[in-house]
């Protein structure tokens, strides 16, 4: 069975079909407008597009979404969750740091949410991405890029943002825990094929 990704996001897919090719995995892109409930929590946004798409392509697919959530972002602990999209943080990385001056606590992460729905079942699969927020703009992003994010972002146990790693190190980059998709990858291989 080929699987469907469904984003809107071509570097999220892009990223997403070299990874799951490593896996003898093929997948297609199906790029849907999906409406986002309007709650701050991952598991339930990424259930209800993955439901959206499914009832739209009537076959088996997934989707993946993201929350950012900033320890110590002032007045706010914790903003902007499942709603990093909706709030312009991912656009405006500019004001984020605008926002975060004077700020010691630079403690932040990533929650992936992976769903897979089939018409009759959920099956979903998370991962946390701890890291900091740096205090400037710091890389390039390329057509592959997932998030403006990815200029301010140090993942845990490196000391560069993700927008300043070579492609190369990107795709190899390590935080030391099993990852959604690895997860994904691992049910679908026993349940599905």
């Amino acid at each position: 069975m080929k699987l469907t990704y469904v984003t809107g996001n071509y570097g999220k897919y892009y990223a997403m079909k070299r990874r799951l090719k490593n896996q003898n995995i093929d997948i297609e892109w199906a790029q849907l407008e999906l409406s986002e409930p309007e709650i701050d929590d991952v598991a339930v946004v990424s259930k209800e597009k993955a439901r959206q798409a499914y009832n739209t392509l009537k076959k088996p697919c997934f989707v993946m979404d993201s929350g950012f959530y900033i320890e110590a972002y002032p007045e706010k602990p914790g903003y902007p969750g499942a709603m990093v999209k909706r709030s312009g943080i991912a656009y405006n990385v500019e004001a984020l740091l605008k926002t975060m001056e004077g700020v010691e606590n630079r403690s932040c992460k990533f929650v992936d949410c992976l769903t897979f729905y089939d018409g009759k079942i959920f099956s979903q699969f998370f991962h946390e991405s701890p890291g900091m927020l740096s205090h400037e703009i710091r890389g390039t992003l390329r057509e592959t890029a997932q998030s403006r994010l990815w200029l301010v972002f140090i993942l845990e146990g490196y000391d560069i943002t993700i927008a300043q790693m070579s492609e190369k190190e990107r795709l190899a980059m390590d935080d030391g825990r099993i990852s959604s998709v690895e997860k994904f990858v691992k049910w679908y291989k026993e349940k599905c094929v």
